[in-house]
């Protein structure tokens, strides 16, 4: 059953308020539970009664009949608090929505809010409803954005992001927001077909999520009255206070490529800004090795480290999600009619949870091995392997272009005029400028030019993990390039180091070629030995992973590889157009 603004049958309503009467036994009982009341916002002492996956009654009482089946389950030792909610997602970074929900759980967040621009750019609508389907049948609850841009330059852009895609998204019951608004200047700039998707949104009650970097006041305005309802790039105290004096809901984001959330506190307590009732946690969909000391739990403990008050701390990222999105009678908090996701603490102040339950599910208890989760049949919802009818030869790696790119960190880029000689097979490591190319997955065309910052001593890497799919090469010799495609080709998909005539790193990404069907232990091990082997190769920068994925992002400064060529972002021009192989 989807996941919807409200999701029981009739038939179990019933059910449920029998077993207030008394004419039917709950499934769990909680007893002797201290827990967090989140409309009082203090501690409290009671028992809780479950019912399915829903919390049928939290107070004094104990319910009148308990059959034998029912589960009692003594609190005392616990602290108990809401599931904690991840309002930002981007659930593609190697891993899977499925195995990131997972993972999440374990560590107590149990409800996700995520990114579909992977699932709009890879499959096709029907695809996308089954995929939802199952991804909703888990024990966490799953919810999703509607993307108004590719987040670069497509070569089919009307037909990826037409009228009626957009509004079917937006009339999914899984859907909670439109955006996030990568691309707001167009709508700055008079987009009127990105601001009837807006008006759209909020005509269904969905929020609109902005991405406003640097954003000046007169920005933030417009965007407000457009229709934007919470941002998450603030990255001072001063913009946090900008944007809540706005009118705001603002995420504040502790993430691989902005570690921000310590300085954010700190610069808001300077400012005296000591409500948090208008602030979310998010870690902006960091890559795996991000997660390996936990998800919304980390951020909540160095909430509460950097003084915020221990109840604003766990409102964050439980009861202020659930109001912002309007979904505040199913989350946020342990009340009766509330879906049944609670942590068990053994402290407030240690907010990792040592039991969990998702949807009246235990997913993790204390002293046993957690169960995994069924894999889905990753064939069945049109993610199967990348198949490549085509090879490539010295000629697609030949640049001419007299422009390249340059990292100014691991995402930002800028134009720089190539002065050495790109007409050789091998390049020298005394310097930090590599080949790259950009290969349509379809190999009909490609895009060559030079990326300097990246590296100084790498052979060849091949990536079919991009911004949409199509396939990167990077490195310093040409053999290596055209052995790691040959490589990543036979694998389905993946990420591939080649050195000397060796491979010398794998990664498959065997799901579109984008993703790892990988639990996520095992795919943070991976990520971390291929972050190592990039720093060896002089990668120096934060996250290669994110490098690799923004590449293609345009709603980054200043250029672009894209579908069409190198994009100027800041005068929106196609400064060298793509070439037909």
């Amino acid at each position: 059953m989807s996941e919807q603004r409200y999701r029981w049958k009739g038939s179990e309503l019933r059910e449920q308020a029998a077993v207030i009467d008394g004419k039917q036994s709950p499934t769990k009982v909680l007893v002797n539970a201290t827990y967090l009341h989140s409309y009082f916002r203090e501690w409290v002492k009671g028992n809780i009664w479950i019912h399915g996956d829903r919390i049928v009654y939290a107070g004094d009482r104990l319910p009148d009949r308990v059959d034998p089946s029912c589960e009692t389950v003594d609190c005392r030792g616990y602290v108990l608090v809401p599931g904690y909610m991840e309002p930002h997602v981007h659930p593609f970074q190697l891993y899977n929505p499925h195995s990131f929900a997972y993972y999440a759980a374990l560590y107590g967040t149990t409800t996700l809010v995520n990114d579909n621009l992977f699932l709009l750019l890879q499959l096709k609508d029907e695809q996308s409803l089954l995929f939802l389907q199952k991804m909703n049948a888990l024990p966490t609850s799953m919810y999703w954005w509607c993307r108004f841009d590719g987040q670069t330059e497509l070569e089919r852009e009307e037909e990826t992001l037409s009228n009626a895609r957009i509004k079917w998204w937006l009339d999914q019951e899984s859907v909670l927001q439109g955006g996030e608004l990568t691309s707001w200047p167009k709508v700055i700039g008079g987009d009127d077909i990105i601001l009837y998707w807006m008006q759209e949104a909020k005509r269904r009650r969905r929020k609109i999520e902005g991405h406003f970097p640097g954003a000046s006041e007169k920005t933030l305005v417009k965007m407000a009255l457009f229709g934007a309802d919470g941002d998450h790039e603030a990255m001072t105290g001063k913009e946090v206070r900008l944007r809540l004096w706005h009118g705001y809901t603002v995420t504040l984001r502790h993430s691989s490529i902005r570690p921000d959330l310590p300085v954010l506190l700190e610069e808001m307590k300077a400012l005296g800004l000591e409500r948090y009732d208008q602030c979310l946690l998010t870690t902006d969909g960091s890559p795996p090795s991000f997660y390996e000391h936990g998800v919304i739990d980390r951020l909540i403990r160095m909430a509460i480290e950097h003084g915020v008050p221990v109840i604003d701390a766990y409102a964050m990222a439980t009861i202020n999600v659930a109001r912002h999105y309007g979904i505040e009678h199913l989350h946020g908090s342990i009340a009766t009619g509330r879906i049944a996701h609670i942590n068990f603490l053994r402290s407030a102040h240690d907010p990792t949870p040592v039991q969990v339950l998702a949807k009246g599910q235990w997913v993790k208890r204390e002293g046993e091995e957690p169960s995994i989760w069924p894999a889905p049949d990753w064939g069945q919802l049109g993610l199967g392997s990348l198949l490549l009818s085509w090879e490539i030869d010295g000629d697609d790696l030949q640049v001419s272009m007299p422009m390249g790119l340059r990292m100014e960190n691991a995402v930002i880029l800028k134009p720089y005029s190539v002065s050495i000689d790109t007409t050789r097979d091998h390049l020298g490591h005394d310097h930090d400028e590599c080949f790259l190319v950009l290969l349509d997955r379809r190999g009909r065309w490609r895009v060559n030019t030079m990326l300097k910052g990246f590296a100084t001593a790498l052979g060849g890497l091949a990536s079919s993990y991009s911004n949409t799919g199509d396939l990167l090469l990077i490195g310093k010799h040409k053999e290596d390039m055209m052995l790691a495609f040959r490589r990543m080709k036979e694998l389905g998909g993946g990420i591939v180091l080649a050195e000397r005539g060796n491979v010398v790193f794998e990664l498959p990404l065997p799901l579109a070629g984008m993703v790892s069907p990988l639990e996520m232990r095992t795919l943070i091990a991976e990520e971390r030995a291929f972050v190592r082997l990039m720093r060896e190769r002089g990668y120096r920068f934060e996250d290669p992973v994110y490098s690799l994925f923004f590449l293609q992002s345009t709603h980054l400064p200043y250029v672009r590889i894209t579908q069409r060529g190198i994009y100027d972002v800041m005068h929106k021009t196609v400064l060298f157009p793509s070439i037909m192989r």
